[in-house]
Formats: C-alpha cells, structure tokens, sequence
C-alpha cells in the first residue's frame, strides 16, 4: 500500500551537486518518519540521513555530515536530499526509508518501508 520512488541519480563529477526526491503514494507522509541510506557493491548499507515528521530533527552520518542536507514537504508528500561536494566515495544506490512507529533512526532495520533505489556514481 506505501509506495516510495527515488528519484534524480545519475552521473556527475567528483565536486558536484545532485538532489535526491522520495515521492510517496498510498499514505499520508506526514505521519512518517523518513530516512536516507546507501549501499555500494561489496559493501554493508550505510545511513546516510533521517528527518522527524515535523522536520524538528535531522540526523546524518559522519561521512556526508556538511555535505549533505535531507529535508521534506509534507504538503507534497516527498523528501529530498541535497548533496554536494560529491565525492567518488559517494558513488551508490540511494533508498528511501519509512516508519510510523520510531522517533528518528539510524538503523535501517528499525524502518518498514523501503524504496527500489536510484543510482548515484560520481566519477574522479
């Protein structure tokens, strides 16, 4: 019934911006909060960000802290995660998490709903 949809990955170069959007359908956004998280070939998913519901609270991994900035608009039901400063390290498949029942979290296990991806690369 809760749909998430990445979108805007692609290609850049190390040192550029791109802006990530989590659309969701089948719910009422507001009612959740929202996290970030990344995952590279051969490597374990990351945290990258999470937002409360009233966007009161942020939360970042210490590998993106001042790069990156997550944010939401409830009204239209999606949230974003501005990234500059990319760097090759960066290069991943972006997902977009949900949950009623938690605060703010940094455990991707504490999330119920998850998004397909959007692939980011960064090249050097």
């Amino acid at each position: 019934q809760v749909q998430l949809v990445e979108s805007g990955g692609g290609l850049v170069q190390a040192g550029g911006s791109l802006r990530l959007s989590c659309a969701a359908s089948g719910t009422t956004l507001g009612y959740y909060v929202m996290g970030w998280f990344r995952q590279a070939p051969g490597k374990e998913r990351e945290f990258v960000a999470a937002i409360s519901r009233g966007a009161s609270r942020t939360d970042y991994g210490d590998s993106v802290k001042g790069r990156f900035t997550i944010s939401r608009d409830n009204a239209k039901n999606t949230v974003y995660l501005q990234m500059n400063s990319l760097k090759p390290e960066d290069t991943a498949v972006y997902y977009c998490a949900a949950d009623l029942s938690i605060e703010i979290s940094d455990s991707a296990d504490k999330y119920e709903y998850w998004g397909q991806g959007t692939q980011v690369t960064v090249s050097s």
